[in-house]
């Protein structure tokens, strides 16, 4: 390898073990989480074109188009179909049905905990740096894309168990005052419209950390490592002109990052484009690890998908199982004896048949029969499902059964209790990962000369609001309660967001 790390030999970062971490991210690390991701989206794989025919062992059968990442864990008696002389189930293609109940469990999570703009409150020592820091804090997180980016960032941590966020400095102080000079306006103006900070969202499969090998919650250093298309197509080998292949592919370049709490490297094809110094970041990674849920003692989280995936599996291979069983049973047929060739028979409504055969006779079979077994496995699989993520049915507005008296708002809490209480501690955890970003924030502006603020300034407090309906009128109610014992006013406006202030990150 051609990258020069001798600036991160006091965080352990070497050739060789930046050999074994690579080594150990892609064969390790990435196939476990390609495999989460791949249950989360089972996005449809093109196979052949609509119509096509394929063949089988009981004739030629229209093929679809697309094939599911989910029958990846069906058994094999549906997904292999073979000539088996003692199974007659093996004998001709099954049917396969894929009901994905991962990925609507995981996006009603996701509402429930970003649905709404969250607001960064500052806790500085003034009332003009409060207003500074929150306006600013706000053009940041909306530049880099806001309540999408929180969406984001939530979704990666929900499949893959934790998810990290860089703050980057886009330019330096120079440059951002020439940029204020040349329009003319003033630094907090120009700072909302294009500001030199960005916070963006490190897909796991491509971070790797270095933590700390005396404390698993510190991190040593970080690497981000990938591949993307260029425009511009690879070039023709020698070998692809002898052979006559004309086909092109885009170009692919590998970007590596090695980040650590003093320097920034970036490396393109293992040529550097960049090697920063990170003085701003005063002895701290721009790096904040965020778990969905915490695991002790290991850096990754836990994911939300990882449970489901064995009641997934078992879901798809009874509904698969079910819908064969329905093909089979659900033509009534007939078993005619003694009424001459089958040709010659006409079988319907008012339809007459003689014979003068005493031993003719008509046996009907088939038709779908009743499987209350069925029924109730099928209804202890998505029990468990529920039990598992915390998320019902009724988080989606889809009500079954009667619903008797629980119209009010505290009967819907206690409906939801096991998804509202997860919300509940995932702001913390998130909030918690959302304020040290908004720190490194903070002390980026300062270094930048941007907004000068003392350590002791930068602290961050999250407003998460209420993800159920909340009754205006109970709202007005709880609002005069608050008055009445003493709290501002302006506070409880600003919670029935009726302020002039931005309502958050949008």
């Amino acid at each position: 390898m051609a990258y020069r790390l001798q600036a991160f030999s006091d965080v352990g970062l070497n050739e060789a073990s930046l050999t074994l971490a690579l080594r150990e991210h892609e064969t390790r690390t990435s196939p476990r989480l390609d495999k989460l991701w791949t249950y989360y989206r089972n996005a449809l794989e093109p196979v052949a074109r609509a119509g096509t025919v394929l063949g089988s062992a009981s004739g030629s059968t229209p093929a679809r188009w697309y094939s599911q990442p989910q029958e990846i864990g069906l058994p094999a008696r549906l997904t292999r179909p073979g000539n088996s002389a003692s199974d007659d189930r093996l004998r001709a293609p099954r049917e396969l049905v894929i009901e994905n109940d991962i990925a609507w469990r995981v996006h009603s999570m996701v509402d429930f905990l970003f649905a709404k703009p969250i607001r960064f409150v500052s806790t500085a020592r003034t009332q003009a740096t409060r207003d500074a820091v929150q306006s600013a804090l706000d053009a940041i997180w909306e530049s880099s894309g806001g309540i999408s980016l929180l969406t984001d960032l939530a979704l990666l941590a929900h499949v893959f168990g934790h998810v990290d966020l860089l703050v980057r400095i886009t330019e330096t102080a120079q440059d951002f005052r020439r940029r204020v000079r040349s329009h003319n306006a003033q630094p907090q103006d120009l700072l909302r419209l294009a500001p030199p900070v960005r916070i963006e969202v490190i897909d796991p499969r491509r971070g790797i950390p270095v933590t700390d090998t005396s404390d698993f919650r510190r991190l040593s250093a970080y690497i981000i490592r990938f591949e993307r298309e260029e425009h511009q197509p690879e070039q023709a080998t020698f070998l692809n002109s002898l052979i006559g292949a004309h086909t092109s592919r885009r170009k692919r370049t590998t970007h590596t990052e090695f980040i650590s709490a003093d320097f920034h490297h970036i490396y393109e094809n293992e040529r550097a484009i960049a090697t920063d110094e990170t003085p701003w970041t005063q002895g701290r990674m721009p790096i904040v690890h965020i778990q969905n849920v915490s695991q002790p003692f290991h850096y990754a989280g836990i994911s939300e998908v990882e449970p489901l995936i064995p009641l997934q599996d078992e879901l798809n291979t009874r509904l698969s199982d079910r819908a064969y069983r329905l093909a089979m049973q659900s033509f009534k047929m007939y078993l005619c004896k003694g009424l001459g060739a089958p040709d010659s028979l006409s079988i319907g409504p008012g339809v007459m048949i003689a014979t003068d055969d005493t031993q003719a006779s008509i046996q009907t079979f088939g038709g779908d029969a009743e499987a209350p077994s069925e029924d109730a496995h099928f209804e202890a699989i998505r029990n468990a499902l529920d039990k598992l993520s915390g998320v019902p049915p009724l988080a989606t507005g889809v009500v079954q059964g009667k619903v008797g008296n629980l119209s009010s708002a505290m009967a819907l809490k206690v409906t939801l209790m096991g998804l509202l209480s997860r919300t509940s501690r995932k702001q913390v955890t998130y909030g918690r990962g959302l304020a040290e970003a908004s720190r490194l924030i903070l002390a980026a502006l300062d270094h930048l000369d941007i907004l000068k603020t003392d350590e002791i300034d930068r602290s961050i407090r999250i407003d998460w609001p209420d993800p159920l309906p909340v009754d205006d009128r109970e709202q007005v109610q709880t609002a005069e309660a608050k008055i009445r014992i003493g709290v501002e006013k302006q506070r409880v406006l600003e919670e029935l967001g009726y302020t002039p202030t931005d309502d958050g990150a949008v």
